[in-house]
């Protein structure tokens, strides 16, 4: 795999570093990530990439008039952020650890036409931010 291109490192503004923390924690541990770095006003999960380096999810406290808003995804900035996941059971399986948290499912699992056999469940994190798993096979075979 080419490493141009590939993902470095995500980073989100949150209104509260500690339930920013009880809430993401679980689930990108169900992905593979490990909390490497923590602070009062930083997070940061680690886990190696198919590129060959580190992909990072990192978490800042947001400035004390930023903690104030939420997140709107149909003003300029980020709409969403996904991530990729090895089939579709796994996102089934992570739409029932959402369900256990009692985290707000945006839209359950399901094909979606925005390539063939895509398949993912859309989540939104405690400031409002839309978040995503999606499975899309490989290969033509890899399809249902």
């Amino acid at each position: 795999m080419k490493k141009t291109g590939s993902t470095n490192h995500v980073r989100f503004t949150v209104s509260d570093v500690p339930r920013a923390e009880a809430f993401y924690d679980p689930l990108l541990g169900f992905m593979g990530y490990e909390l490497a770095e923590k602070s009062e006003e930083r997070l940061a999960w680690k886990m190696p990439s198919p590129a060959g380096n580190r992909q990072w999810v990192i978490l800042s406290a947001a400035s004390k008039d930023g903690r104030r808003r939420k997140h709107d995804r149909y003003s300029p900035g980020l709409h969403h952020f996904a991530w990729n996941a090895e089939s579709r059971e796994e996102v089934d399986r992570f739409y029932e650890l959402l369900l256990e948290r009692g985290v707000e499912v945006l839209d359950p699992p399901a094909e979606y036409d925005y390539e063939p056999a895509y398949y993912a469940v859309f989540f939104a994190d405690p400031d409002g931010l839309k978040l995503e798993l999606v499975h899309v096979p490989d290969h033509v075979a890899d399809r249902p």
